[in-house]
């Protein structure tokens, strides 16, 4: 049992429910906040989130509510599970209720459109608390929820976080390693995105195997290449939360992103896509925000720029491919394995 036996989460989506689900087994009571009181109710009387978990039964540990200020009060460690698009108003908010002692950790896989901020960025502006971290990987919530092994990253300046998570995690179906590069672990779970709407896109366009292991590969270099200039340290992307978590969403229909590509590539319009899924898939905007980025910066990215003509040019996925593979030769190895000064 972990030492601290309350702990929360933040966003009662598919993924805050499934950290609260592994949470459930090392903590006495487990409080889940969301705004959705048809779901708060199934919860706490059913033990089943019937929108983001249907036919999972929860743990009876966790206790959902919609009270924002009793759900902060008595845990010292914290998870926030929220859409990048409302995770500010949500951190406003957590802030005014946080003190600088609690451990605030994100699991958001994204960037804040208007200032390219993290999450963290947004966390340590937002609230008073120090000591934040980030939790990224390979982690579909559907496998975690039945089961399954699976591995992810906690990344913080602050070893008391790191450890906090692995203790308050850990199990026997969880193995959870520690990374000092917060940046670089946000980074690696926000870009990996971008590559899974274009594996969808090759999926579903009949382009084979090969091609979608070319892109991946390539899009390691291009993941390096974003990060050496913004002095994440290069080797993150090595691990889980980069090529770990790539090869993942890049080869599966539990990825949202990677069925976004597959039905943009079918002819559907993105808004279609978009309806279709059902869920947030992150990825649209992180590659809005990442081409903005990387053209203002002169940053080589040209898989991120034949995904973007794509998704918001609306041009053809046979006629973006061609230019892509009409492009000038590189050498095989460009992976940065150190930062700049």
């Amino acid at each position: 049992m972990a030492a601290n036996k309350v702990v929360t989460v933040i966003g009662g989506g598919s993924f805050g429910t499934t950290v609260a689900y592994l949470l459930a087994a090392n903590h006495e009571k487990v409080k889940l906040w969301l705004r959705d009181e048809a779901v708060i109710n199934s919860i706490n009387t059913r033990n089943e989130n019937t929108k983001y978990a249907p036919g999972i039964t929860l743990p009876t540990a966790i206790v959902a509510t919609s009270d924002l200020e009793e759900a902060v009060a008595g845990s010292s460690l914290l998870f926030i599970s929220i859409p990048s698009r409302a995770f500010r108003g949500v951190a406003k908010e957590i802030g005014k209720h946080v003190t600088g002692d609690q451990i605030l950790v994100t699991t958001t896989k994204g960037f804040e459109q208007e200032t390219f901020k993290s999450m963290s960025e947004v966390l340590a502006e937002e609230t008073p608390c120090l000591k934040i971290g980030a939790l990224s990987g390979p982690n579909f919530a559907a496998e975690i929820l039945r089961g399954k092994p699976v591995g992810s990253v906690v990344a913080s300046r602050f070893n008391e976080v790191i450890e906090k998570v692995q203790d308050a995690l850990g199990g026997k179906t969880i193995r959870i390693y520690g990374n000092e590069d917060i940046y670089g672990v946000e980074l690696a779970g926000a870009l990996k995105n971008i590559y899974a709407i274009c594996s969808g896109i090759i999926q579903a366009g009949g382009y084979g195997e090969n091609a979608k292991s070319l892109m991946i590969a390539r899009a390691l270099s291009e993941m390096s290449r974003f990060a050496f200039y913004f002095k994440a340290n290069p080797s993150t992307f090595l691990g889980l939360a980069g090529v770990g978590d790539l090869i993942a969403t890049c080869n599966s229909e539990l990825s949202r992103n990677f069925r976004i590509g597959r039905k943009l590539s079918e002819g559907l319009t993105l808004e279609e896509a978009v309806k279709s899924i059902g869920q947030v898939a992150e990825g649209i905007y992180t590659l809005k925000i990442v081409k903005e980025k990387a053209d203002r910066l002169g940053i080589h990215m040209p898989i991120v720029n034949a995904t973007y003509k794509i998704v918001y040019e609306q041009k053809s996925v046979s006629s973006v491919f061609e230019e892509l593979m009409l492009l000038p030769h590189r050498k095989d190895i460009e992976f940065k394995f150190t930062t700049p000064d």
